[in-house]
């Protein structure tokens, strides 16, 4: 029986464009699509584990974990949601335009850890969902771990269009299930003392804060991949507020639930403590959970892909990747994740809160210069064709300002880190306070903006000089 006309056939639903710039006439969408891929893409088990974290393994009381997540998601909601407004002006992925701060060789650097951030996140999520997928089936951990990962492959493969439509669907579901989780904790008796336990200390509450705050600019590097297909006219305020409702609201929910649930039920492991607090419908919110991930973990292997297929092609600029080649990277780095997953599994929350505080050393000094770069220097206004330029066109190969502010980045934060890995003078000082974030932010975006100025003004310079 041949299909309507109306219904898309398997071939038109997977998504022919890769990395290139979407052209003016393919652009579709609404901004309110961005508030559903955002709500109901963090509703899944490891944003409640990130609230776990608060009062588990922080020992923070829950109403200190409560102001904690909700200053960290509503500060770093900001910073990461000034870069989906990029996408409809620019119409290229996010760490594409990497390459008109640093320079085509100068971005590898960064495009290159961010790779490793997707894959750590999705083994990370996969590891959640499959041990979830075991206790409600029973089959063994690691079969249910790669069908998890299996699922958000599929996703991955198939493209943009389909992760809007799974995270479209996963917002009504999801977001059902989270609403009912968190009525149920005022249903069933949780343990007495749940909301005395822990104590607070400026050590917990701002590692916890910060935690909440990663999380959000942790997804600065994606936000852009799906905006890009949409109308320049969409706006930089109605990208911004749409994406910045969907990724704090669909965040902050789950850990304020993860927070409680840490003080409530601190044996459990995060599967345990949903079912638990849930009551009779634990099982149903646990599946709901679980699912949520495969359209995350679709999420975090697409962007990983276009990530990785930019990294190739600035070593080889006169390739053009397409829709095969990103359906190998996926499994290629399908494959790394299952690595990752299965050796790191039975240290889940440990291994988690290093890799989340690692990465804000390393993410921050990125964000601060694509940011006073796009909206303070070029205020939007790029060349795209240089972009894809073997030599880099009018960006060059290496652009010193920005590379010398992430190095610097990265070094001005270091006194300040505090983590299970290393602790710096200054947090030991402060009885183990981690600030670097605000730090990293405070130095290099006034650094970079002014050396940034400076070089764009010596080049005119130059330039004149030549002409004369």
């Amino acid at each position: 029986m041949a299909s309507s006309p109306e219904t898309p056939t398997l071939t038109e639903t997977l998504e022919a464009r890769t990395i290139e710039h979407i052209p003016v006439d393919e652009r579709h969408g609404k901004a309110s699509q961005l508030f559903t891929i955002w709500f109901g893409s963090n509703i899944m088990l490891l944003t409640v584990a990130t609230g776990v974290l608060a009062t588990l393994v922080f020992g923070l009381p829950v109403w200190a974990a409560a102001i904690a997540l909700i200053i960290g998601n509503l500060v770093g909601g900001v910073v990461m949601a000034l870069h989906a407004a990029q996408g409809p002006q620019m119409g290229v992925p996010q760490m594409l335009q990497t390459r008109a701060q640093f320079g085509s060789y100068g971005s590898l650097l960064v495009v290159s850890i961010v790779v490793l951030m997707y894959t750590a996140f999705f083994a990370s999520n996969m590891v959640l969902g499959g041990q979830a997928l075991a206790s409600l089936t029973g089959i063994g951990e690691t079969p249910a771990i790669l069908l998890v990962g299996v699922l958000g492959v599929l996703g991955a493969v198939f493209g943009y269009k389909v992760i809007h439509a799974m995270a479209g669907f996963l917002s009504a579901l999801a977001g059902f299930a989270l609403l009912l989780s968190l009525v149920m904790l005022f249903v069933i008796k949780l343990p007495s003392g749940t909301f005395s336990v822990g104590s607070f200390t400026w050590a917990g509450f701002m590692s916890t804060l910060s935690l909440a705050a990663l999380w959000q600019i942790a997804y600065a590097p994606y936000v852009s991949d799906y905006t890009r297909y949409m109308p320049k006219d969409t706006g930089v305020r109605a990208a911004f507020w749409a994406t910045y409702a969907g990724c704090v609201l669909g965040s902050l929910l789950p850990m304020l639930l993860g927070a409680v649930l840490g003080a409530a039920f601190p044996k459990d492991d995060t599967i345990s403590a949903v079912r638990d607090g849930a009551g009779g419908f634990g099982a149903f919110v646990l599946a709901v959970f679980a699912l949520s991930i495969a359209a995350t973990n679709a999420m975090n292997l697409y962007c990983g892909a276009l990530s990785t297929l930019t990294i190739g092609q600035t070593l080889w600029p006169k390739w053009r990747p397409q829709a095969s080649m990103r359906v190998i990277v996926c499994i290629a780095l399908f494959a790394i994740s299952c690595v990752i997953g299965l050796l790191g599994k039975d240290n889940f929350l440990g291994n988690f809160s290093n890799l989340m505080l690692l990465l804000m050393c390393v993410l921050i000094p990125w964000t601060a210069v694509n940011l006073v770069d796009f909206y303070l220097l070029r205020h939007g206004d790029y060349d795209i064709d240089s972009l894809f330029e073997p030599d880099g066109g009018i960006y060059g190969k290496f652009n010193v300002p920005a590379v010398g502010c992430y190095v610097l980045g990265i070094l001005v934060q270091l006194p300040f880190l505090s983590n299970a890995l290393y602790t710096g003078p200054i947090a030991k000082a402060m009885n183990g306070v981690d600030i670097s974030w605000i730090v990293g932010l405070a130095v290099i975006c006034p650094v970079y903006y002014f050396w940034a100025k400076a070089a764009r003004s010596s080049h005119v310079v130059l330039a004149a000089d030549a002409t004369v």
